[in-house]
């Protein structure tokens, strides 16, 4: 049983670093390369949703799906570390969970150049 509130799912794109540091530290976490690699990103935003997990991810599509489609979700944090190797993405992850953990729930959160951005954002039904 996780001793943390958040649900995660990975994006491929991630990395197993993430996934790897995410599951050690205690978070429910699944990774979408696991499950399907090839799955669509609004596929991946509704199992997320279906089962309250946030998405990590890299893509910025996802910013498109959850603003302009207005596809609901459950949290997105997006990581724009393009050349970041895993074990700086997961420092990365590690530090916005240390910081702001209570804060990203539900919202979608950009992180880039050391700074994360969250955007109180839940769709109704």
């Amino acid at each position: 049983m996780s001793h943390h509130g958040l649900r995660f799912l990975v994006d491929v794109g991630v990395g197993v670093a993430v996934e790897t540091y995410l599951n050690q530290a205690g978070y429910d976490t699944k990774a979408v390369r696991a499950l399907d690699p090839r799955m669509p990103d609004a596929d991946i935003i509704g199992l997320a949703r279906a089962e309250a997990r946030m998405v990590v991810t890299m893509d910025k599509d996802f910013g498109e799906l959850v603003y302009r489609s207005r596809q609901a979700h459950s949290g997105v944090l997006l990581l724009r570390l393009d050349d970041a190797t895993g074990p700086e993405k997961a420092a990365a992850v590690a530090l916005i969970l240390e910081r702001y953990a209570r804060q990203i729930d539900g919202c979608y959160c950009v992180y880039r150049q050391g700074r994360l951005r969250v955007r109180p954002y839940r769709l109704r039904d």
